[in-house]
């Protein structure tokens, strides 16, 4: 297994544990990363701890990777089954979605959500 894509999964086993200083490690401090909830990005740790937070006090998302398939562009791709239940436990999404990532010295430099 490729140290990123260890790194990789780290970082979902993390998300989904709700760890969020594990995750943070992961990530470079000036991390790019998406949001999803509303558009647009958040950026560094903080940006990070805050929008996952919110988003927490809201849905309760969980993400699993199942391939980490080639790209051309330098990203690295993982498709990934996401699951998103409101706070009662019901199903609002079931679905693959790819993240591509850009990971910089052994840490995520930046992820954004592509259609698979």
């Amino acid at each position: 297994m490729s140290a990123d894509r260890k790194l990789l999964e780290q970082a979902y086993a993390a998300f989904n544990a709700r760890d969020i200083d594990a995750a943070l490690a992961t990530m470079h401090p000036d991390v790019i990363w998406p949001n999803g909830m509303e558009g647009g990005y958040v950026y560094g740790h903080n940006g990070v701890r805050d929008y996952w937070l919110r988003q927490w006090r809201l849905i309760d998302p969980r993400v699993e990777p199942v391939k980490f398939p080639s790209d051309q562009d330098g990203c690295i791709l993982v498709e990934v089954h996401q699951v998103v239940r409101n706070l009662a436990g019901d199903t609002l999404k079931d679905q693959m979605v790819q993240h591509a990532y850009i990971v910089e010295s052994g840490r995520i430099k930046r992820m954004d959500i592509r259609d698979p």
